[in-house]
């Protein structure tokens, strides 16, 4: 990375234990239009799509789903913040879709319509399907198995961002490949990526 600029910010952020793809700005311009695409994200805004890629429990039964439900990030669990579903909060929405499932666990990929705090881990929560690795919403008893299939993280990757240039509106698409970590585990599970 060029260590010469003089502006260099994120436009959105990931979970910490999140791997793929992030979209730094070099003006400040640029990150504000960049900033109003990543806040008015939705079908009826198709300047910004984000697709990510969730291991998670049990076998995902049916096709893809939608799942539209608030958040609340003003919740407190032994004095931690977290997430929770709360029709109080801020609306949320997911379109979950199969990729690969066994009786154990099930790809999904993953694209946002909002971009909540923890959206995708808490959506998945909701629907009984945590995502493994996850110490925060996740099921004990699944991160163990997945930690004995090689799983040292939180099994959440951001697959793919596409979006418009905020200078020459040209319409962009980066692709960050599933980390070998994660490929990893997926074999051993005999779960396909593709």
């Amino acid at each position: 990375m060029r260590t010469d600029l003089k502006y260099l910010e994120l436009a959105h952020r990931l979970d910490r234990e999140t791997s793929g793809c992030l979209i730094l700005a070099k003006k400040s311009s640029a990150l504000k239009a960049l900033n109003e695409d990543f806040a008015n994200s939705s079908l009826k805004n198709p300047r910004l799509s984000k697709q990510y890629l969730a291991l998670v429990k049990g076998q995902w039964r049916g096709g893809p789903r939608r799942i539209t439900k608030a958040l609340d990030t003003q919740a407190r669990r032994h004095g931690e913040r977290v997430v929770i579903v709360d029709d109080s909060g801020r609306y949320a929405s997911s379109i979950f879709t199969p990729v690969d499932t066994t009786k154990e666990a099930s790809l999904l990929s993953v694209k946002l319509l909002t971009g909540r705090t923890h959206q995708v881990r808490v959506h998945a929560q909701s629907e009984k399907h945590p995502i493994a690795g996850d110490q925060k919403y996740g099921d004990s008893e699944f991160n163990r198995s997945m930690k004995s299939s090689g799983l040292s993280r939180l099994f959440l990757h951001a697959s793919s961002l596409q979006f418009y240039h905020p200078v020459t509106q040209q319409k962009i698409k980066v692709e960050a490949p599933l980390p070998a970590e994660l490929q990893n585990v997926l074999d051993k599970l005999g779960l396909k990526s593709d």
